[in-house]
């Protein structure tokens, strides 16, 4: 690693440690030239997978997307960001789990879907009317039908 204080090449490591949820490694390197003490991070590249759309394009993932797209189906809800996060790093170990190249949106709309009904049920009902194209009021009948007869935390999620 090359030291961004003098350019030197021989740096060398004084600590390392885990850090966020054991995804990423933390390094204190010295310069062996100059002496300066600096911090690296490390982490697994992973590409994630191409978003298939219905229309069969293709584009790839967008982690920013999917955070605004449910934050606004969370707009004036009151769920804590820090729960909102976790959703969307649960949805993204999804992807990168399943090891494919590409995953049909219809997918990832169905975990965002899971996701949204264990945080808020009226921020779900938003997405699925949005998601599913409800055409008129006994579209919105039976997805609130469906939340009374299975409470949040029973979905079944995986």
């Amino acid at each position: 690693m090359r030291c961004p204080f003098c350019q030197a090449q021989d740096t060398r490591v004084i600590d390392s440690r885990l850090g966020r949820d054991g995804d990423q490694v933390r390094r204190r390197r010295e310069c062996s030239t100059c002496g300066e003490r600096f911090t690296t991070f490390e982490t697994a590249e992973l590409l994630l997978p191409r978003m298939v759309k219905q229309d069969g394009t293709r584009e790839p993932f967008d982690e920013g997307k999917l955070r605004t797209g449910m934050m606004r189906a969370l707009e004036k809800r009151p769920v804590d960001t820090d729960r909102v996060e976790s959703a969307v790093h649960r949805i993204v170990q999804r992807l990168r789990s399943l090891g494919d190249r590409e995953v049909p949106t219809r997918q990832l709309g169905e975990w965002v879907m899971e996701e949204l009904r264990e945080l808020d049920q009226v921020a779900y009902v938003r997405f699925a009317s949005v998601y599913r194209s409800f055409e008129d009021v006994s579209a919105f009948r039976e997805v609130i039908d469906g939340l009374e007869r299975q409470p949040p935390g029973s979905s079944g999620k995986s």
